[in-house]
């Protein structure tokens, strides 16, 4: 019978995400939070989708930072931040949202409009919050904040 490490390197990265349920050491803990965040952005686009928006990019990296779900919501396009959980004892995960993250994401956004000729098109932020239990096979809680903050700091963009 194979090891448990000779599986995940036959198996590569999608197998690491399940280590967390089946041998709840530090290791499989720390792998199991790194599957949790592209799994809750890959829910999180399959949920936009779903309402009928179109993903336009997935982690969008820059200088300035990422953006983890740009989509189109009819004319508008609505950046996304997400933030998954394994639990919201500590509170929502969307409150992990602060204000700091928030002017970051405003420059992010900035400058991809800037650079896609977009900066006349009306632009909001929505924030996904999902909690994922960490029990096997346990289905994800998704919330949707809708224009979750306005643009804020310096370069701030117009509706």
């Amino acid at each position: 019978m194979q090891s448990l490490q000779q599986l995940m390197l036959l198996a590569g990265r999608k197998l690491r995400g399940l280590v967390h349920y089946f041998a709840p050491n530090r290791e499989s803990r720390e792998l199991g939070k790194k599957w949790l965040g592209p799994a809750g952005e890959r829910a999180a686009a399959s949920y936009l989708q779903r309402l009928g928006y179109r993903i336009l990019a997935r982690s969008h990296r820059q200088r300035l930072g990422e953006i983890d779900l740009i989509a189109l919501d009819g004319e508008c396009i609505v950046f996304v931040e997400v933030k998954a959980r394994n639990s919201d004892a500590d509170g929502d995960p969307s409150l992990a949202v602060t204000t700091r993250k928030q002017e970051k994401l405003t420059r992010a956004a900035l400058v991809y409009l800037k650079q896609h000729r977009l900066l006349e098109q009306p632009a909001r932020f929505d924030v996904i919050s999902i909690v994922w239990p960490s029990q096997a096979k346990a289905q994800p809680t998704i919330r949707h904040f809708k224009s979750a903050f306005e643009a804020i700091g310096r370069g701030q963009m117009f509706r």
